[in-house]
């Protein structure tokens, strides 16, 4: 099996686990994120307490790559920094910008590396970044 192939295992099967979509007990931050061109559109649920993201999770409907990476948004920043969270959203948007593109500085971003080659599938690159901009806009909120 090709790595391709693994990747676009990864991505299907991300996109289907439940174990981050659902509404969190007491969020302290919820925002929706919308993508007009094909209709994904998520909740994203956030505990952030003391500066770390305690918990987070998500709602909503969409295509695979969209929830794929979401969830493995989700995974990534759970018991992380505000600033950590930041980082790792930076990191992601500058991979699929292709501003980043060395395996080893994208390492951090464990699974979601996955997703490193919809840069070149123009018409996919909102449904990647959705939950990545979300979640740059919630921590934003948060801070005010």
């Amino acid at each position: 099996m090709g790595l391709e192939n693994i990747y676009t295992e990864l991505i299907a099967e991300e996109s289907r686990n439940p174990e981050n979509r659902h509404h969190l007990a007491s969020p302290t931050v919820t925002l929706k994120g919308r993508n007009p061109s094909c209709g994904d559109e998520i909740t994203l649920e956030l505990e952030v307490e003391n500066g770390v993201v305690k918990d987070a999770s998500f709602t909503g409907v969409g295509c695979a790559i969209s929830q794929a990476s979401t969830s493995m948004m989700i995974d990534l920043i759970k018991g992380e920094s505000v600033d950590e969270a930041k980082r790792l959203s930076e990191m992601f948007l500058g991979m699929i910008k292709g501003d980043i593109t060395d395996d080893d500085e994208l390492e951090d971003l464990g699974d979601a590396i996955a997703l490193k080659n919809i840069s070149n599938l123009p018409a996919r690159v909102k449904c990647a970044v959705l939950s990545w901009h979300t979640l740059d806009n919630a921590l934003e909120e948060k801070k005010e």
